[in-house]
């Protein structure tokens, strides 16, 4: 890709756009006295990517690709500046959503140089599929976060009228096939339950 003029003008608009994830909350908290911004959440689960790595590669005994888990975990919220956020806790808001985000990442990505639009789609389009072990992992991550977050807040599922069944229920699913993910969301759940946070 050349650095043109036009070029330059498309990754200042994305630039510029992307910026507003800040603005996008989500239905867990950040602190006790504030709801967390997608852009927050995004961060941590590309830190997450990054501190577990090796130990991910050690589990499954596999190279993986540290550069996309990074990259999905930054990126594949970028649709909810133009649609929202959908609490996972919530499946009557969840109607018809995959078609929305599909809508907004073409239409997101295709305003981007080629080759950066390509690898934006293709990426996002990994992520929501879950097929790769680096975006099962990703959305494993992307997962366990927010009740992470639930406790570290002391916010807990009172809002949800969660307990655990209902928890195991939506983060089982994607975290059974890796034990480093499951254990990470068996010690939130131990530590909320001991907190109160939760119903057993």
């Amino acid at each position: 890709m050349t650095t043109t003029d036009t070029n330059l003008d498309f990754l200042f608009d994305f630039i510029k756009f992307s910026a507003q994830l800040r603005f996008i909350t989500r239905n867990n908290n950040a602190t006790a006295d504030r709801k967390e911004s997608v852009a927050e959440h995004s961060w941590h689960l590309a830190l997450v990517s990054w501190v577990l790595h090796k130990a991910f590669e050690e589990e499954f005994d596999i190279k993986i690709s540290q550069e996309r888990m990074i990259k999905m975990c930054l990126m594949h919220d970028l649709v909810e500046i133009s649609v929202g956020d959908v609490s996972t806790w919530k499946p009557e808001e969840r109607v018809g959503k995959a078609s929305k985000e599909e809508a907004a990442a073409q239409q997101i990505f295709s305003k981007l140089p080629s080759d950066l639009a390509d690898e934006m789609l293709s990426l996002w389009h990994e992520f929501e599929k879950g097929e790769t072990l680096e975006s099962k992992i990703a959305r494993g991550i992307d997962r366990v976060n927010p009740a992470l977050m639930r406790m570290l807040t002391g916010q807990g599922w009172s809002d949800v009228d969660g307990d655990v069944q209902h928890l195991d229920h939506i983060q089982l699913p994607r975290l059974e096939f890796s034990f480093i993910l499951k254990e990470l969301y068996e010690s939130i759940k131990d530590e909320s339950l001991a907190a109160g946070l939760l119903k057993p």
